[in-house]
């Protein structure tokens, strides 16, 4: 058995855990991403082990300092994620701690087994997220409860934001003391030199096209914005299945080119800074997000963000990142809230900023904390 009388980053061998892994990029896409090479670079060894529903991604691969390995999942079109072979990759590899990000598809559940089977200390990150199917938030509570030996037995457990943290020590009924709150940071690459923004007013719309992100209420809000300010336009960043009902939305309230639906390729970070900074004003309208990456790449920014008033997203508001109504505002409020941002934008409060690299040395922290108290 691996003893720590004195703690030693450079020491450590850690496996995070995750559903995907770059090159796909989303929230815990790009956690997992920006923690991980930051890690590899102070400790012993840094591995991923993601999942893969194509069948065609390398089974093991090197991303700056980090090993990538992947094990086949199923099915292929489906946010399940079950993947059979996790638990024989977990046991075949020699970790100090296993850290698993995420709680909403197969593979956390996978994960945890095989790491408790296997002796192995265990934490887990939430990294919690809303759904379009009201099925599946409202079974969320549930699958909560149905983990709770598994996530009762993690060493110890994280949350983005409080909000997140708060919910489920409610949920698991768990005392405060097993949750640590690491949020996520914000790391975009400089634009070159000669990058000047367009000068247009465009409203920012960032994330996934599925309904509980929200994007139809700024459409929505649209045809009011224009009889103010007839010169701005609304971009939607994003890739989903909802993309179709949107433009729909979009043609049938008359909004011709002032709506564009388009996207930013998940490794084209500088095209993603240049967007942001092109943009008098980043929104979005989620039904529930615990910590949203793309806030705080918008904070980073100095860019003015307009939240709805739920979840995490209230959290940032309240902690100076953003300007925050109510979810269930009117169109007609909406722009009325808008239209305030543009004629009198709020920034960000720069100290209220988290970074990648403050988020890694906390997760060290716990880290350190979970494998002083697991020496005898």
């Amino acid at each position: 058995m691996t003893t720590y009388p004195s703690f030693r980053a450079s020491d450590l061998r850690v496996l995070f855990v995750t559903p995907r892994c770059y090159p796909d990029m989303g929230g815990i896409e790009t956690h997992v991403y920006e923690v991980g090479r930051r890690l590899a670079q102070q400790v012993k060894s840094m591995t991923v082990l993601a999942t893969d529903r194509t069948g065609k991604l390398d089974a093991t691969s090197q991303v700056e300092g980090m090993t990538l390995q992947r094990v086949r999942a199923y099915p292929a079109n489906r946010d399940y994620y079950y993947a059979p072979d996790l638990g024989k990759a977990i046991r075949a590899g020699a970790w100090d701690i296993i850290h698993i990000q995420g709680f909403h598809t197969l593979v956390p559940p996978l994960a945890m087994w095989a790491a408790k089977r296997a002796g192995i200390p265990y934490v887990l990150t939430f990294h919690s997220g809303g759904h379009s199917s009201s099925v599946r938030n409202l079974a969320r509570p549930l699958q909560a409860k149905l983990m709770r030996p598994l996530l009762a037995s993690a060493a110890h457990l994280i949350g983005v934001s409080h909000f997140e943290a708060d919910q489920f020590r409610d949920w698991l009924n768990l005392p405060s003391d097993r949750f640590t709150v690491v949020p996520n940071g914000a790391n975009l690459p400089p634009v070159p030199e000669d990058f000047v923004p367009t000068g247009e007013e465009i409203i920012l719309s960032v994330g996934r096209l599925e309904k509980y992100k929200g994007h139809h209420r700024i459409i929505e809000a649209m045809p009011h914005v224009l009889t103010h300010r007839p010169s701005v336009r609304l971009k939607i960043l994003g890739v989903g299945e909802y993309q179709a009902d949107l433009q729909r939305l979009a043609d049938s309230l008359g909004l011709g080119d002032k709506v564009e639906i388009t996207h930013i390729p998940p490794t084209e970070r500088t095209g993603m800074a240049q967007e942001l900074l092109n943009a008098s004003l980043v929104t979005l309208f989620s039904d529930y997000e615990a910590h949203p990456v793309a806030v705080m790449e918008a904070a980073a920014l100095n860019r003015s963000i307009l939240v709805a008033d739920t979840s995490g997203l209230g959290e940032m508001a309240r902690n100076g990142l953003a300007v925050a109504i109510p979810l269930d505002s009117t169109p007609q409020a909406i722009a009325d809230a808008v239209l305030r941002q543009l004629a009198a934008p709020h920034r960000p409060n720069p100290t209220a900023l988290p970074t990648w690299d403050t988020c890694t040395a906390q997760l060290l922290g716990v880290y350190q904390r979970v494998l002083e108290a697991k020496t005898p």
